[in-house]
C-alpha cells in the first residue's frame, strides 16, 4: 500500500539517481493536493534546487518523470511553480478501497495514559461547562484507546473545602430539614440552591460592613458567614462527628444527582477519587517538604513553595490555620495515582483558568523530588459561553446540564417532526431517535470546536439537519443504511471487494481518499489531543457522500460491477461514520 512515507522514499531515490546526492527523508514534504488543483499528492521541490541546480519547474518535471516511471500506480503529474502534483490511477484508489484495514498503529508509541475529567464540586449540579469537560475527556479516552494506548479514565470529586462548607452552613441555617425527596428535586440541585443562597446572604453582610466603614477586603474577610464557614472547615479537618454526618448526607444527595446526569450523557469512569481521601497524603508531602527545607513556613504558620525563580510567586500549600488548599489535594492525588497506575502520562482535562495552577503543581512536585512531575499534562480547554454571556455558579446563572439535555431532546423532537424525519415510526422508535439525535447534536456541536478555543453554544443551531452538525452526519448514516437495506431486499449483496478497472469519478475518488486517510486522522487526533479533528473529518466525508448520493444513482445503476462498487463505497463510508461518531461518544440511528 503506497503511503506518503513511501512517496518520500521514492523521491529521495529520484534525487539520488538524477543528481547523485543523498537527502534526508525528513526534508521531503508530501501533502495531499488541495482541491483546487489536479493531483492526489503534492511535493514541494524548492528545498532541493541547490542540489538540482535547475529551475523549480525543470526540477519538478524531472522528478515527476522519474516517479511516473518508478511507481506503476502514478498515472500523471503536473507542475505548478515548483510544486509537483502527482496523480494516481483509478485502479490504485479502487485497490485502496478493497484493502481498507483497521488502525495502523505500528509507528505509535503505546503508553499507559491516565486521563482525569469531570472533576465536579459537591456544592452544585453539573452545568454546561462540565458538559464540555466530560465530552472532551470521554472522547479523548476513546481516541487514545483507538491508537493502541492503555487508558484509565478517572474522576476527581472535589468533596471538601470552603466552598462545600458554604452549602452545608446555608442548609444548617435556612434548610429547615429539607431533603431532595421533600423538595421533589435532584440532590445536586438542592445543594446548589444553598450554595447560591450563601453567596446572596454573604454579599449582604459584606455590603453592610462596607457601609459601616470597612474596606472591601476587610469586609469580605470578616463577614460573619465566611468566618463560620472557615470554622466549619477546621472542624471537618478535625473529624468533628456532627459536621462529618452532615457532610456525608449532603454529598450523598449530590452523588445520586451526578450519577443520573452521567448516565444521560453516557459518561463512565474506571475509578473515582475523592479530595477528602487524597488531601491528607498531600498534606504529609507538604510537611515533609518543611523538614527537608524544600518549602517555607511563614510567620503566620502558613506553608508555601517559593516559585519566584521559576517566574511565578510564592504558592500557598497550607493555610495559617493548618487547613488544605486545592494544591494540597492535587499533590496527594498525583502521588497516589502514580503509585497505583505508574502512568507514562497523566492528562488533566481542566479549563484554561487553571493554567497557572497546573504549572505550579508540576514545579512543586519537582521541588518535592518527584522525578515523574513532567508526566503531568494539563489539557487546557476554553470556556463555553451563551448568547447572554458568561455563566457564574455562585450567582446561579449557569446552564444546568440536565435542563440543557432536556432542551436538546425537546428541540430535536420539534425540528424532526417539522421536517418529517419521524414519519412511519413507532412511539418507542421516536423516543429512541430523539434521544440519539438530541445528544448527538449536543456532543458534536461542542466537540467540533478545538478544545483550546472558547465557544458559543446555541442549542437550536446544533440541531440543524444541514451543515456541520451531529444530526446531519447521523442522517447521512441512516440514509446509507436505508440504501443498503433496499439493496438487500433487491438481492444486491455488498461484496467485500470489486474489480480494480472500474472507472470512478472525482467525488467517488474524494470519498475513497478520505476513507484511506481515516487512520492518519485518528492518529493526528490522539497526538494533538483534539477530538475536533475527528469531528471535522467525518463532516467532510458525510458531505461528500451526500453529493455522491444526490448526483449518482446507486440501486438503479445498470452496470453490475459499478453498482457493486457504489454499494461497497457506501458500506465502508457508513462504517467510518459510525466509528468516528463512536470516538466522539455519539450514537448513530439505523433509521431516521
Amino acid at each position: 500500500m503506497i503511503t506518503e512515507n513511501y512517496i518520500s522514499n521514492e523521491f529521495c531515490k529520484a534525487i539520488n539517481n538524477l543528481y547523485s546526492q543523498n537527502v534526508d527523508i525528513k526534508l521531503v514534504q508530501v501533502q495531499k493536493t488541495k482541491k483546487d488543483f489536479n493531483g492526489d499528492y503534492t511535493i514541494n521541490v524548492f528545498p532541493f534546487l541547490k542540489i538540482s541546480k535547475k529551475s523549480p519547474e525543470q526540477t519538478a518535471t524531472e522528478i515527476g518523470n522519474y516517479l511516473k516511471d518508478s511507481i506503476s500506480a502514478v498515472s500523471n503529474f503536473e507542475v505548478i511553480k515548483g510544486f509537483l502534483n502527482i496523480s494516481f490511477s483509478n485502479s490504485f484508489w479502487v485497490n485502496k478501497l478493497n484493502n481498507i484495514s483497521n488502525i495502523d498503529s505500528e509507528n505509535i508509541e503505546h503508553q499507559n495514559i491516565l486521563i482525569e475529567y469531570s472533576s465536579p464540586n459537591t456544592n452544585k449540579p453539573l452545568h454546561l461547562g462540565h458538559v464540555r469537560n466530560n465530552l472532551i475527556g470521554h472522547s479523548l479516552s476513546e481516541i487514545l484507546k483507538a491508537n493502541g494506548n492503555n487508558v484509565t479514565k478517572v474522576n476527581l470529586v472535589n468533596d471538601r473545602g470552603i466552598h462545600i462548607c458554604k452549602s452545608m452552613l446555608a442548609w444548617q441555617k435556612w434548610g429547615n430539614g429539607i431533603t431532595p425527596e421533600k423538595a421533589n428535586k435532584k440532590g445536586d440541585k438542592l445543594v446548589g440552591d444553598f450554595y447560591v443562597l450563601f453567596d446572596k446572604e454573604y454579599k449582604k453582610q459584606v455590603a453592610d460592613l462596607i457601609s459601616n466603614g470597612k474596606t472591601k477586603e476587610e469586609a469580605e474577610k470578616n463577614a460573619g458567614l465566611i468566618i463560620e464557614a472557615r470554622e466549619m472547615l477546621k472542624k471537618w479537618e478535625a473529624n468533628d462527628s456532627d459536621i462529618f454526618e452532615l457532610w456525608n448526607k449532603m454529598n450523598g444527595w449530590v452523588y445520586r444527582g451526578f450519577e443520573q446526569t452521567y448516565n444521560l450523557l453516557g459518561i463512565t469512569f474506571d475509578k473515582t477519587y475523592y479530595e477528602s481521601q487524597t488531601y491528607g497524603l498531600g498534606k504529609d508531602a507538604v510537611l515533609k517538604g518543611i523538614t527537608t527545607g524544600t518549602l517555607i513556613k511563614k510567620e503566620d504558620n502558613s506553608i508555601c513553595a517559593d516559585l519566584t525563580t521559576e517566574g511565578l510567586d510564592e504558592k500557598i500549600l497550607l493555610r495559617s490555620d493548618g487547613t488544605s488548599v486545592y494544591m494540597t489535594q492535587d499533590i496527594g492525588t498525583a502521588i497516589m495515582r502514580k503509585k497505583e497506575f505508574n502512568a507514562d502520562k497523566m492528562i488533566y482535562v481542566v479549563g484554561n483558568e487553571q493554567i497557572y495552577h497546573f504549572h505550579a503543581l508540576k514545579l512543586v512536585l519537582k521541588k518535592l523530588g518527584y522525578e515523574w512531575y513532567n508526566s503531568i499534562f494539563h489539557l487546557s480547554y476554553g470556556m463555553v459561553e451563551l448568547p447572554e454571556g458568561k455563566m457564574k455558579s455562585r450567582e446561579g446563572t449557569v446552564v444546568d446540564a440536565d435542563d440543557l439535555i432536556q432542551e436538546m431532546f425537546d428541540t430535536a423532537k420539534t425540528i424532526s417532526l417539522e421536517l418529517g424525519k419521524l414519519e412511519g415510526l413507532t412511539e418507542k422508535e421516536i423516543e429512541q431517535i430523539i434521544k440519539i439525535v438530541g445528544l448527538g447534536a449536543l456532543k458534536y456541536f461542542i466537540l467540533k470546536v478545538d478544545p483550546k478555543k472558547n465557544m458559543l453554544f446555541n442549542p437550536v443551531e446544533s440541531i440543524d439537519f444541514n451543515g456541520n452538525t451531529g444530526p446531519f452526519i447521523q442522517y447521512t448514516y441512516a440514509r446509507i443504511k436505508s440504501v443498503l437495506r433496499k439493496a438487500n431486499d433487491l438481492g444486491f449483496a455488498v461484496n467485500k471487494s470489486v474489480g480494480e478497472n472500474i472507472e470512478i469519478n472525482e467525488i467517488e475518488k474524494s470519498i475513497i481518499k478520505q476513507i484511506v486517510n481515516y487512520n492518519n486522522i485518528v492518529s493526528d487526533a490522539a497526538n494533538e489531543l483534539n477530538p475536533s479533528i475527528i469531528a471535522n473529518y467525518i463532516y467532510m466525508l458525510a458531505k461528500d457522500y451526500n453529493l455522491f448520493y444526490h448526483d449518482y444513482s446507486i440501486l438503479k445503476e445498470e452496470n453490475e460491477e459499478k453498482r457493486n462498487f457504489k454499494l461497497l463505497l457506501s458500506d465502508i463510508t457508513a462504517t467510518k461514520i459510525k466509528n468516528c461518531m463512536s470516538l466522539l461518544g455519539i450514537d448513530v440511528p439505523e433509521r431516521m
